[in-house]
Parts: structure tokens; sequence; C-alpha cells
């Protein structure tokens, strides 16, 4: 899919999950609800970047260039090192290693371990890259015509207005996660969510995803997971614009609504 279905998507889903935990009398605070939907909108995009067109190449100009580069040559050599002689040949990492589920928890736990460590500078960090990722992908028409430089003010300012809400007493920094120190612990499951909806979405389109990996199926360990190829569409296609973006946005004003006692 294109980035603003992957963000979108992302958003919906972490709306859900603040839908299904205020059902389980567990409800999320506003501020991680609002944050965590914006965390998984941003991480939602993060996985393209083994692709030097992508929208995350663009994010943060020769920084974000030059590592898409240096993923898509390690998620290269990663994918010949571990293939099978039934996997196909290809010339570029796109759609391997950062398409699949160990790169989405690795990710996801790496964020988590660097904001309890770290401290207010490192969860600011994490806050600022997400957020200019969501705005890129949510608002992606705007972010266009803006210069890169809005686009990060935008991003860097929203971090910290959201981080010093989060700091406040029974605002969330302390969210599913208690004891002492492992305030922003949480942080992480956003972005291993925002990371695997965006591979569920890419195996709904043609190519599939090899988000399994690297437990095989069949003779494969690279195997693009995804349903026949019958019900699979081309990225940017009218079913991603006119029927899926159009779900993920319902779906999301729906688990917001559930999440906030709304409805």
């Amino acid at each position: 899919m294109m980035g603003p279905a992957h963000s979108l998507s992302g958003a919906a889903a972490w709306l859900g999950v603040g839908a299904a935990t205020a059902a389980a009398g567990h409800p999320m605070p506003w501020p991680v609800l609002v944050v965590g939907a914006l965390i998984c909108a941003g991480a939602a995009l993060a996985p393209d970047l083994d692709h030097k067109s992508a929208t995350i190449s663009r994010a943060f100009g020769p920084v974000s260039r030059g590592l898409c580069e240096i993923v898509d040559k390690l998620s290269y050599a990663v994918y010949k090192a571990t293939r099978t002689r039934a996997d196909a040949r290809r010339s570029g990492g796109h759609r391997t290693l950062t398409h699949t589920w160990v790169w989405a928890v690795l990710c996801g736990a790496g964020a988590s371990v660097l904001a309890i460590t770290g401290g207010r500078w490192a969860v600011l960090a994490i806050l600022f890259v997400h957020l200019v990722l969501a705005v890129e992908g949510l608002l992606w028409r705007a972010a266009r015509m803006s210069s890169d430089i809005l686009v990060w003010l935008l991003g860097a300012t929203s971090a910290w207005i959201l981080a010093g809400v989060l700091d406040k007493p029974g605002n969330g920094s302390d969210w599913l996660f208690t004891a002492p120190g492992q305030e922003y612990l949480w942080l992480g499951l956003p972005i291993v969510l925002g990371a695997l909806v965006h591979d569920i979405g890419d195996a709904l389109t043609v190519s599939g995803c090899p988000i399994l990996w690297p437990i095989p199926v069949g003779r494969k360990r690279w195997y693009p997971v995804g349903p026949p190829k019958g019900m699979r569409f081309r990225a940017g296609s009218w079913v991603e614009l006119k029927v899926l973006m159009p779900a993920f946005m319902l779906l999301g004003g729906v688990g917001g609504a559930a999440a906030l006692n709304v409805i």
C-alpha cells in the first residue's frame, strides 16, 4: 500500500486497541490514546526504510535517504544469506527483512529500552521521529507542499507538548507498566503494531509480504504471505483509495469513540 493508507491503518489499529482495552475495563488515558495513534501512524511507514522512493526516505532529508540505502543493502544481504532454493532471486532488499515480524518486534523492543534508559530526551526523540512520519503520512498533501523544516518544527513542537502532557500524573507515562523505572515502556507497543499493520497491508497487494520470516512455509523461508491472488490489489489502486482508506477512517473513528466511552 501507499504511505497515506499505511498511516491511516496504523492510527485506526491503535484506536481499536484503545477500544478493546476500554471494553476490558482498563481504558487508556486520553493522552496515551492520542500519542499512541500518532506513533502507530508514523511507525506504519517505517518498514519501507528499505525503499529509496518511499515516504520515509524523504522525511528527514539526506539522513533518511542515506539510512534507506544502508537498510536496503542490509536487507538484501540477509535475504541472500537465508534464502532457500525455492525463494525467488532478487536484486534488492525491498519487502524482505524490514517487512517481517522479527523486525517489528526488534524495533519496538529497542524503542522501549531506549525510552526507559535514555530519559526524557530519548522519549522526545522517539516522539519526534514518529510524529514527523505521522505528518508525512496523514497530512501528505500539506507535507509535500511545505518545506521539510516546517514539518520538522511541527514534529518537534508536538513532541515537546505531548511529552509534557504525558508527564503529568495520571496521564499515562506509566500506562500498563506501573513499576518504578518503567515509565514509557509502553512506547514500543504502537511501534510494533504499526510495523505489523504495514506488513499486513502489503500482504494484501499483488506481491504479498514475507511477514513470517524466518519461519519456513513449504520450501520457502521468504514466503510472500497474502490472500488468494484474485483478492489482491495493486498499491495505489482504486481499492486502496476508494475502499480501504475510507474504511480505515471509519473504523478509527468508531474505535476512538469507543475508547473514550463516547459510544
